[in-house]
């Protein structure tokens, strides 16, 4: 590891709504697919130690992108509070040459009928995905990653409507 190394990145967004509506907001594919990049995950019987993969959803399929994009084994469901996983991306060679990252979803309720809703992704070893996820690539095409997601997110459970929409 060389100095400078960001090896986990946290991010963080506040959401007028409920913990119920942001757990079904990042477990359900009917959700799933309608913010971030899009995408259909196969999670099976939400036990720790599930294997599980994310399919190209309809954005995505719609400009050429079929088949699993992301896999990994879930680590910890704890609804609606927490929900820990493995990530690998499967869309790019080199990425995922890189292996499987973690990913934390913690889900706090706060005054207000507010939820905060923390990311922690873990990339030690990865450094493509931590280009990716911080938006480094943005203007190359390749997205804003997790505070793009996260806004589209929030966007979606507050107003009804994605950013992209």
């Amino acid at each position: 590891m060389t100095a400078g190394t960001v090896t986990t990145q946290v991010y963080r967004v506040w959401i007028k709504t409920t913990p119920e509506a942001v757990w079904e907001a990042i477990t359900s594919p009917d959700w799933t697919d309608r913010y971030g990049y899009g995408g259909i995950p196969e999670y099976g019987d939400m036990t720790p130690g599930t294997k599980y993969v994310t399919n190209a959803g309809v954005g995505m399929q719609a400009v050429g992108v079929t088949g699993p994009i992301i896999d990994g084994e879930l680590l910890e469901i704890d609804p609606p509070k927490r929900f820990v996983l493995t990530w690998r991306m499967l869309m790019d060679p080199d990425a995922e040459a890189e292996g499987f990252t973690r990913v934390e979803y913690d889900i706090t309720p706060q005054d207000g009928g507010v939820v905060r809703l923390t990311v922690t992704h873990d990339v030690t070893g990865a450094p493509l995905i931590a280009a990716m996820i911080d938006g480094s690539n943005e203007d190359a095409g390749a997205g804003g990653g997790w505070a793009w997601i996260l806004s589209d997110l929030k966007s979606l459970l507050e107003t009804g409507a994605a950013l992209k929409s």
